[in-house]
């Protein structure tokens, strides 16, 4: 059992990833060199899609799907209301709308049945995109949402930082998040607490080379280089951002690629033991329960406890957990009770959205973890939940 504070989560950097870096800095580029490309290609081949374009951190990946696409003013994009904010912001970026959609109260995931009923509220309106969020690392139910959006006229744009090695299988279609065949692009994120860490950084994948290459050119000032010109020659197509990850980035991107099947699998083991010890506490205290098409590599542990019946507060928890040695976190506070989103949409009611984060509770889980620090969370949770 390992001692010390316990993060929810946390990078796994070892000597090899520090020589892997040292080594970049040695090279001849620090930026736009082969390091990019390298990491690219090998990140494609890893979730079996076409196209990775690598860029400087989650919330890019989004915006530069957003700009890829065209989406703009008059634009509706739909995105469920559990998720980082970055996932409605990318819509606000372009001048689109976003509008919210609710979630299973179990899951926290979008389905078909609230996508529906967000493309009701959404009806006369030009939806251009939904962005399904694989949170925690389960797979949504891909095929069903896709059939949604194509009739909508909509493209899906798969939020999945959580959910890089994930897995599904839809009747006999077997494949890994991010491969391209239900969604345009999908988007992850390196931030140091997701499966894979570059420190900031991200990657979106997709099939369509035409897209692919709308990417790289906003991902860079919006510049072309026109086949034949001379070297010197560039041309600017529309504005863009310089949203690059740099060789170092990617270097340690190589790297950690190297570990994924490891970090995965460590995962998945430390995601089973949590099971095994929470069962006991139910139905204080239970796991989401697992999508039957998804063989998710987990990147949050998230507890659903429920604090009213238990007499203790969401706040008491998490301080009696910090103060043993445990920290946890919320996800995610629903997006469309933020300010700024009901300022611009009025006060909603997603009664799912709203019961999810009366009871999630994200745990620590990260690979460096020991067997028998899932004991040691929950016998602290015991512990303050006086059970």
């Amino acid at each position: 059992m390992s001692e010390g504070f316990l993060p929810y989560g946390r990078q796994t950097i070892e000597d090899d990833d520090v020589e892997a870096v040292a080594r970049a800095l040695r090279a001849d580029y620090l930026t736009t060199g082969p390091t990019v490309a390298a990491f690219e290609d090998l990140f494609a081949e890893a979730v079996g899609a076409a196209h990775a374009v690598a860029c400087s951190n989650g919330t890019a990946t989004l915006h530069l799907a957003m700009m890829a696409l065209d989406i703009g003013p008059g634009d509706v994009c739909i995105v469920p209301s559990i998720t980082f904010l970055a996932t409605a912001s990318c819509a606000a970026y372009v001048g689109a709308d976003v509008v919210f959609a609710d979630v299973d109260p179990d899951t926290g995931l979008m389905t078909a049945e609230t996508l529906s009923e967000a493309l009701e509220r959404a009806a006369g309106r030009r939806v251009r995109a939904v962005l399904p969020v694989h949170l925690r690392g389960e797979v949504c139910d891909l095929p069903a949402l896709k059939a949604l959006a194509d009739g909508a006229g909509a493209v899906l744009v798969e939020d999945a930082p959580h959910a890089l090695g994930g897995r599904y299988r839809f009747d006999d279609e077997t494949g890994a998040v991010g491969d391209g065949r239900y969604g345009v692009m999908a988007s992850f994120s390196f931030h140091p607490v997701k499966t894979i860490a570059t420190g900031e950084g991200g990657m979106v994948t997709t099939n369509d080379g035409a897209l692919a290459e709308r990417l790289r050119q906003f991902r860079s000032h919006g510049m072309a280089r026109p086949e034949g010109a001379d070297p010197w020659i560039y041309e600017m197509i529309q504005p863009g951002f310089n949203y690059r990850l740099p060789d170092i980035a990617c270097a340690l991107g190589i790297s950690q690629m190297g570990k994924l099947p490891r970090f995965a699998e460590r995962r998945r083991r430390l995601a089973g033991l949590y099971g095994e010890a929470l069962a006991p506490l139910a139905p204080l205290v239970t796991l989401p329960p697992p999508m039957p098409w998804s063989d998710p590599v987990l990147h949050l542990l998230c507890a659903l406890i429920d604090f009213e019946a238990a007499g203790v507060s969401r706040r008491e928890v998490m301080e009696g957990l910090s103060s043993r040695g445990i920290g946890s976190q919320v996800h995610y506070i629903p997006v469309h009770t933020q300010p700024y989103w009901r300022a611009r949409n009025g006060a909603q009611s997603l009664p799912g959205a709203d019961a999810w984060y009366a009871r999630c509770l994200s745990l620590p889980l990260f690979p460096a973890m020991d067997d028998g620090d899932v004991e040691r969370v929950v016998t602290a949770l015991r512990e303050v939940l006086r059970l």
